[in-house]
């Protein structure tokens, strides 16, 4: 009679807690190694291996996004776990998973590096592939971002975005100062920092292609007899040169003129035009600059100012992770 291995409940229970898989499937990898823990690991592992390779073309675009930072708040990370449904992406053990994947994320500066480190005896890409024998899914890490910096910050929204941000000193305030700024790159999806980032040749091209659809769409708007768009010369502070600011300000002053408006009381008036003629044609930075876009908790500032009033302390980078 063949001699069989009694697994205990006990030992179950150890490699259900180690490898998160399931009772069942934990008793069976015992069976199949004859008791011992670490081949266990391994039969779990290698099912894992034939899962992933079945699921390879599957796409990772649910998940978890998780930002992470360090004790003394010089360093920041934002992952993203990404699996194939948000079922799964919202399981409250998949969402663990990726918050010590974090963790661990803090010790690396790539997403290759920080694939190949240990992760609880094996690496991160081998915890993924075990992972995926367990849940069933596709893992994935869909996205790491690193930042160091004098102070940094992070800000998670819904498990779906997590946003770090890096500020030039350590001021009164800067937690709450840095955790506003996360939450505007969260919610404002800000691509750079200044309009003073951008590339001549992609303003250029961009305000050409804005203009095109701003025209195509009056074309419309006026066969239906509508208030058409207005149609902007630019749309970046960095096309503003000293000359085109004057050009539009003695625009707007024979504006006035031409409404009879006294000239005593111009000076009054002008700041108001030039403001509104910047604000119409910065559309570019408002969309992708961080400092250049209206603060999500003051409209009447720009992010730029709101920081200002936090003293001596810039912004000096941000990162985002977005699941998805």
């Amino acid at each position: 009679m063949e001699n069989t291995v009694k697994i205990t409940a006990a030992e179950v229970n150890k490699l259900r807690k180690a490898t998160g898989a399931g009772m069942m499937d934990c008793k069976k990898a015992l069976v199949e190694a004859g008791g011992d823990f670490d081949k266990a690991i391994e039969v779990l592992r290698k099912k894992g291996q034939k899962v992933a390779e079945k699921r390879a073309d599957r796409d990772s675009s649910e998940g978890a996004a998780v930002a992470k930072v360090n004790a003394d708040n010089t360093s920041g990370v934002a992952i993203v776990l990404g699996c194939e449904t948000d079922f799964v992406g919202k399981n409250e053990n998949f969402v663990k998973l990726a918050h010590d994947l974090a963790d661990a994320a803090l010790n690396h500066n790539t997403k290759e590096e920080f694939l190949a480190a240990d992760f609880g005896g094996m690496t991160v890409a081998e915890k993924l592939i075990e992972q995926t024998g367990v849940i069933g899914e596709k893992l994935d890490i869909t996205a790491f971002e690193k930042l160091d910096a004098p102070f940094v910050g992070q800000y998670v929204h819904i498990n779906k975005i997590a946003a770090i941000v890096g500020l030039s000193a350590k001021v009164d305030n800067a937690d709450v100062l840095v955790k506003d700024i996360a939450m505007q790159v969260a919610s404002m999806g800000a691509t750079t920092l200044s309009y003073k980032d951008f590339d001549p040749a992609y303003v250029a091209s961009e305000t050409e292609a804005r203009i095109a659809v701003i025209e195509k769409d009056n074309i419309e708007l006026g066969r239906l007899g509508k208030t058409l768009k207005n149609v902007p010369k630019y749309i970046s502070m960095a096309q503003l040169t000293p000359e085109a600011l004057a050009e539009a300000e003695e625009a707007a002053k024979a504006e006035l003129k031409a409404e009879g408006k006294p000239e005593q009381i111009w000076d009054r008036i002008l700041p108001g035009k030039m403001e509104r003629f910047i604000s119409d044609n910065t559309t570019l930075d408002q969309e992708q600059c961080l400092l250049d876009q209206k603060f999500i908790k003051d409209e009447k500032k720009t992010v730029a100012e709101y920081v200002k009033t936090y003293g001596d302390v810039e912004v000096i980078g941000f990162k985002r992770a977005t699941v998805g």
